[in-house]
């Protein structure tokens, strides 16, 4: 099989909600458009929306699995955010506008003995991905599939969030790339470093149950998904091949 993209997902609100894409533009030195625009500051933190900050700082799946079930869908136009959950009604946001609305909705998935949510902030010219630099994440169905023989049950994909799903490659063949550039359509990414994982992963996104114990099955520093830094901008689509350089 040749390898080629089979996926493309965006991340509106951190570890609020997923959504797929059929195509996207990349630009050198920025995250994936509109991924991890908005991100969820808890009350323990004093994380204002000047800088980057550390996931520590905010509500995410790691500490309310139940938001691993939230999908998205935002409107490039507006701003606006459409948000899903199986045991929640639908909500609508402009989330520069409503971050209370969005706290009220999501405080029955998070649990009482957590810090809670507090505000939402916007970091300008980034997303807020969990590297300090404006990252893309790249993930290998080959490893996927790995996982899931090792755990001996099927998973989606979306547990992980990487935003660049890739197919036809041999299992784990992305983590002889740190220190490559891959091109992928017309866009070149600097893989830079693993993404090691936490719990999110063992959540179900459908139902925001924990039901896999994911990270067992991980290398010893839990690493799945490779972080890259765009440095030639380019459009990528759905079934484009990739090239390592």
């Amino acid at each position: 099989m040749t390898p080629r993209v089979t996926g493309l997902w965006r991340h509106p609100i951190k570890s609020h909600g997923r959504e797929a894409l059929t195509s996207v533009r990349l630009e050198a030195g920025a995250t994936m458009p509109w991924d991890r625009t908005w991100a969820v500051a808890h009350d323990a933190s004093d994380v204002d929306g000047s800088a980057w900050a550390h996931c520590r700082n905010f509500t995410i799946g790691s500490k309310a699995p139940g938001l691993m079930a939230i999908d998205a869908r935002l409107d490039d136009a507006t701003g606006t955010v459409t948000l899903t959950h199986p045991d929640l009604p639908d909500l609508i946001i402009d989330p520069d506008k409503d971050g209370d609305a969005l706290i009220a909705w999501s405080r029955p998935l998070q649990p009482e003995n957590r810090a809670q949510s507090a505000r939402v902030i916007r970091v300008p010219g980034r997303g807020m991905t969990d590297t300090d630099f404006p990252s893309v994440s790249i993930g290998n169905m080959a490893s996927h599939r790995a996982v899931e023989h090792k755990l001996g049950q099927g998973l989606s994909e979306k547990r992980w969030r990487a935003n660049i799903w890739l197919d036809g490659l041999p299992p784990w063949d992305e983590g002889d790339w740190i220190g490559k550039t891959v091109r992928i359509g017309s866009a070149e990414i600097a893989v830079r470093e693993p993404v090691v994982r936490c719990l999110a992963t063992t959540a179900n996104p459908e139902t925001g149950q924990r039901d896999a114990d994911t990270l067992s099955v991980l290398n010893e520093a839990r690493e799945f998904c490779v972080y890259g830094e765009v440095v030639t901008s380019g459009e990528i689509a759905l079934g484009e091949g990739i090239e390592v350089l």
